[in-house]
């Protein structure tokens, strides 16, 4: 097929853009109803938390983590886009606290309907972002699809002290954000033709930046949990870690870092369809004191930041680890004692 790849619109051929396109929590819940999950023998982490890699001990010391992850287009430009999946993907990796060894590449594309080159732009930014985590695509698969889709099955090593997972924040921990919110919302602009150069811009870079100082801090003993934000939003990963460590927590609605582009849309409510999916999806276990937070805490994040939860005790060195890697980061809450509300914003 011969055609100009810059004049297509590449959002237009998927019904949700990236993290977005996640089937939602009360339908995944059904689906996976009866289905045989969890540990067993070496396999220390699966599916049970709802964690972010599932984890193998090999007994030296070590672990085996694996993770899959893919998604449809968020941004038009094919090469960032599949730089964005696969950074994404890898996320996983750094957020157990571990490093990638090896990734196979996941691309499905409608061959009928958009050019080969594009679908070679994706596997080409999906390199890129391999290459730069020091490793590369050592296989894969494709399918002709009716939707293009592009991900990575990404394998990493972490020592087993360095484990990170999100089952183990503690009362008393302060939560920090390693990117700023405003993803879904700059995306959902993007793909509706309301977006800026400068807000496609800011998109870009953030969708692209990866998080790779999970590995770099993983050795740090104050940092008790550590998930990635995605498509469920901050809320929704959040919960995830009250549920894994039995706890609740606070969050300062007027400390959330925003990205700046995606204040005006925040204020014109541009929300991607699936914010409200996932409002819906757990409001009976939030507190909303802060009404200005909602769509920042609701708004599905594709390739966001990592959530961390560190001990007081360690803080002053997990700043201090994060400046010398040149990673700003943002405090934004606290782990409390199991309340009736799970989440509070206040």
């Amino acid at each position: 097929m011969t055609q100009d790849t810059a004049s297509i619109r590449l959002t237009q051929f998927a019904k949700a853009s990236g993290c977005g396109c996640k089937i939602q929590p009360a339908a995944l819940k059904e689906i996976l109803n009866g289905v045989e999950v969890g540990n067993a023998g070496n396999l220390l982490v699966g599916n049970t938390l709802n964690d972010d890699c599932s984890v193998y001990n090999l007994g030296d010391g070590n672990c085996l983590l694996q993770t899959v992850d893919f998604f449809t287009p968020l941004v038009d430009d094919a090469f960032t886009f599949g730089k964005a999946a696969a950074t994404n993907a890898l996320s996983d990796i750094w957020a157990m606290g571990g490093t990638p060894i090896m990734a196979n590449a996941v691309l499905g594309w409608p061959i009928d309907s958009l050019p080969l080159e594009m679908a070679q732009q994706v596997i080409q930014g999906g390199a890129e972002a391999c290459r730069e985590a020091g490793i590369v695509i050592s296989g894969g698969h494709s399918i002709d699809s009716p939707e293009p889709m592009f991900g990575l099955s990404v394998t990493g090593m972490v020592p087993f002290k360095n484990l990170k997972t999100n089952s183990n924040a503690i009362v008393g921990d302060v939560i920090f954000l390693t990117k700023p919110l405003g993803i879904g919302m700059l995306s959902a602009a993007h793909k509706r033709g309301l977006s800026t150069p400068k807000q496609d811009a800011e998109l870009y870079h953030w969708i692209t930046q990866s998080n790779k100082i999970g590995a770099a801090i993983s050795g740090l003993s104050a940092i008790h949990a550590v998930t990635d934000i995605t498509g469920f939003g901050l809320l929704g990963h959040a919960l995830e870690v009250c549920h894994a460590s039995n706890v609740s927590m606070h969050f300062n609605g007027k400390a959330l870092p925003k990205i700046s582009g995606a204040e005006a849309l925040a204020s014109q409510f541009v929300l991607p369809d699936n914010a409200m999916r996932n409002w819906n999806a757990y409001q009976h276990r939030i507190e909303l004191k802060d009404q200005d937070a909602f769509s920042w805490m609701v708004d599905p994040q594709t390739s966001g930041g990592l959530f961390i939860s560190v001990g007081e005790e360690g803080i002053q060195e997990f700043l201090s680890r994060c400046q010398e890697l040149n990673t700003k980061v943002w405090q934004i809450g606290s782990v409390e004692i199991k309340e009736e509300k799970e989440i509070t914003v206040w």
